[in-house]
């Protein structure tokens, strides 16, 4: 394994090396990371076009908007008169709910994403392993929960048949009278253990369905990275006596570590953006309910700027554990 590559404090944030990586004529442009680099954006080119040609008009114009006083006028578009941030203080100190759901789902996020981002290293690691009929248990195992991150989603949100189906299945866990989480939260409270803990430990219990929707993606990184390691690091650590527990810490998580970082900045947008969340439900409801549209685009725009946040409190928390590697 080589050694962690030094940071240079002159370049810390690595613009230096970003800029140099598409200018021939240098070092930093033949280097191995630097083409796998250009690759890459290559790859991601169609969506740098596409999102300069079709989508910065309109953020500039939700920009502008969330910033006036939007009236609509038949056959003619709409007029807008500047206000400058009275659209921001109706959203957080008017709107009844804006402050409760957001206040809400931002902490469904940070359990459902620990939650998401555990699930889907442990699956990886397991899909990861070599035993007889691993490929028909990735087929089995996998294709479903990949099925599940996008195609069942709206099958849920949009399906008759299994809106009926979900009701009656919550008919018959009424009738029963039985529900297994909230006994054994009744039965473990009496033990004099803090109940904060155990609130959070059910709520991932009884969000288990969502969290395995959502983990679709993230094990396809975390697998992708466990296949990248090299089988001699297993051999070395072995011959030096390491066992499998040592050899997880030592070698596979600190390779994988990484990833961590994607599947974390994954996880929040893809969370932040999810059908069911109520703050996205609160803002079309004041934009397609209420027609305004101002309102909609200031809730939008702080939205946007707590996802924001939240993930540059991942990346500054995930950052101090990641082991960057050289090839």
């Amino acid at each position: 394994m080589s050694k962690k590559k030094p940071v240079n404090s002159q370049d810390k944030w690595g613009f230096k090396e970003s800029i140099l990586t598409f200018i021939p004529g240098n070092k930093t442009y033949s280097t191995m990371r630097s083409r796998q680099a250009r690759t890459g954006v290559l790859f991601i080119l169609p969506f740098i076009l596409g999102f300069v040609f079709f989508m910065v008009r309109p953020m500039i114009t939700s920009v502008i908007m969330s910033l006036s006083d939007v009236t609509l006028i038949p056959g003619k578009g709409y007029d807008m008169k500047f206000l400058w941030f009275v659209n921001y203080k109706n959203a957080m100190g008017s709107d009844p709910y804006f402050n409760q759901y957001l206040v809400e789902e931002i902490s469904r996020m940070a359990i459902n994403g620990i939650a998401t981002l555990v699930m889907s290293f442990v699956i990886a690691v397991i899909l990861n392993q070599n035993f007889k009929g691993r490929t028909l248990a990735r087929a089995i195992f996998f294709l479903p929960v990949i099925l599940s991150s996008g195609v069942l989603a709206g099958i849920e949100s949009q399906n008759e048949f299994y809106d009926m189906m979900a009701g009656m299945a919550e008919s018959v866990g009424k009738a029963s009278g039985v529900n297994i989480s909230a006994a054994l939260q009744d039965l473990l409270s009496v033990s004099g253990v803090g109940s904060g803990v155990f609130d959070v430990l059910f709520e991932m219990i009884d969000a288990v369905y969502d969290i395995i929707m959502a983990s679709g993606i993230q094990i396809i990184v975390f697998l992708s990275g466990l296949q990248a390691i090299s089988p001699s690091l297993y051999e070395a650590a072995d011959v030096e006596g390491c066992t499998a527990w040592e050899a997880f810490w030592k070698i596979t998580f600190p390779m994988v570590s990484p990833l961590l970082l994607v599947n974390a900045i994954y996880t929040i947008i893809d969370f932040f953006m999810k059908n069911d969340n109520r703050v996205m439900e609160r803002i079309n409801t004041i934009m397609y309910g209420q027609l305004n549209f101002g309102l909609s685009s200031a809730m939008s725009w702080i939205y946007f700027g707590v996802a924001i946040l939240f993930i540059g409190i991942a990346a500054i928390i995930i950052n101090r554990g990641v082991h960057y590697y050289e090839d």
